[in-house]
């Protein structure tokens, strides 16, 4: 009952990710003729070009992209990704229907605020272990036969999606715009996924580090490593604290160590995810 309760959770949040995404393209982005990346970029060209509604090319080409990729990467694609694209199919068949003109006249503003919306809404499938596939799927299918980096694969092709705009609209404005968009895109997604849960991580470097230590462990309740080190110059042993902490207990923890040894050396660091007790799961 309990795995079922997770799922059910993990399905909805997924669900208001992908309409906040959906939301993000129909009424701000498609009105105001901007194009974004991913597959939902080549089925609004196809939609400019054609008039054909977005949700109809979407469809097809992650249809085929999602058979494509069970061949080759295995039964065991992801089910999430199936999921996504049938309901993004939806949310675009019923907004578009319903929204015909821009809900803002201005296109820079369109531009950023679709692509907030379309990138909170990725990153909210992304954090439930979901994928809306498209370019995420001929990403993975390439690195799997050519050593090249899934995210340059996906850039590429996001820069061409969004230059072939100008085939259609004959306008280097429009393709400033769809840069843009995924720019803002790409660091609402960013944000998302790492903005709320950001950790630090911080080397103490100080002659009363058991004293440090043992407050830390009593009143921020986070593990320390303690690793041996020697000055270069001074060729002294010393003894170096090693802590991993959320972004929000940092400043507690340098209060901590002020109070104890002013003269401290530290050195802060941001680390893009930590998994394990007290942190992130690992999501596969």
């Amino acid at each position: 009952m309990n795995k079922f309760l997770k799922e059910f959770k993990s399905y909805s949040i997924i669900t208001l990710g992908l309409f906040i995404n959906a939301l993000g393209w129909t009424a701000f982005l498609i009105p105001a003729e901007i194009t974004g990346g991913g597959i939902t970029g080549v089925a609004t060209l196809i939609f400019y070009a054609t008039e054909i509604p977005v949700w109809i090319p979407y469809l097809i080409i992650n249809g085929i992209l999602i058979v494509i990729s069970i061949k080759a990467l295995g039964r065991s694609f992801g089910i999430k990704t199936i999921y996504a694209t049938g309901v993004l199919t939806l949310f675009f068949s019923v907004l578009q229907g319903i929204i015909v003109e821009p809900i803002v006249t201005e296109n820079f503003m369109s531009s950023v605020v679709g692509g907030i919306m379309a990138g909170v809404g990725v990153g909210i499938v992304f954090s439930q272990g979901g994928s809306t596939g498209g370019t995420d799927i001929i990403a993975m299918i390439i690195n799997k036969y050519r050593n090249i980096s899934p995210g340059k694969i996906i850039l590429y092709a996001d820069v061409i999606i969004i230059s072939s705009s100008f085939l259609i609209f004959k306008s280097i404005e429009k393709i400033v715009y769809g840069y843009v968009t995924m720019a803002v895109t790409a660091y609402a997604i960013d944000l998302i996924l790492t903005g709320a849960k950001r950790t630090v991580q911080l080397f103490i470097f100080s002659k009363m580090h058991n004293e440090i230590a043992v407050k830390i462990d009593s009143d921020i309740h986070r593990g320390i490593t303690l690793i041996d080190g020697t000055g270069w110059y001074s060729k002294q042993e010393s003894k170096i604290l090693m802590v991993l902490v959320k972004k929000q207990e940092s400043n507690y923890l340098l209060k901590i160590i002020k109070d104890i040894d002013p003269d401290a050396f530290i050195s802060v660091n941001s680390v893009m995810g930590v998994y394990g007790k007290g942190f992130d799961r690992i999501k596969a």
